[in-house]
């Protein structure tokens, strides 16, 4: 059987899954709705992104970060 999630790890998706207005907006969510730093945040979320656990949670989002993800990579 898989691994599940933790709590927090399932807010971060989750909180992933939300559209955003600004930028501010979401670190403002991070901070007031998971208690976190921005950068603690996304360094949790980026780790998430590579757990095979989470892609089994939410296939959709991981997949659609990860392709974020390369392709901001590929710009480097």
């Amino acid at each position: 059987m898989a691994e599940e999630l933790t709590p927090l790890e399932r807010d971060v998706l989750a909180l992933e899954r939300r559209g955003w207005e600004s930028p501010g907006a979401k670190e403002r969510a991070i901070r007031e709705e998971l208690g976190m730093v921005p950068v603690r945040y996304y360094q949790l979320l980026n780790a998430l992104l590579d757990a095979p656990r989470a892609l089994a949670h939410d296939p959709v989002t991981v997949n659609r970060l990860r392709r974020i993800r390369d392709a901001r990579r590929a710009e480097r």
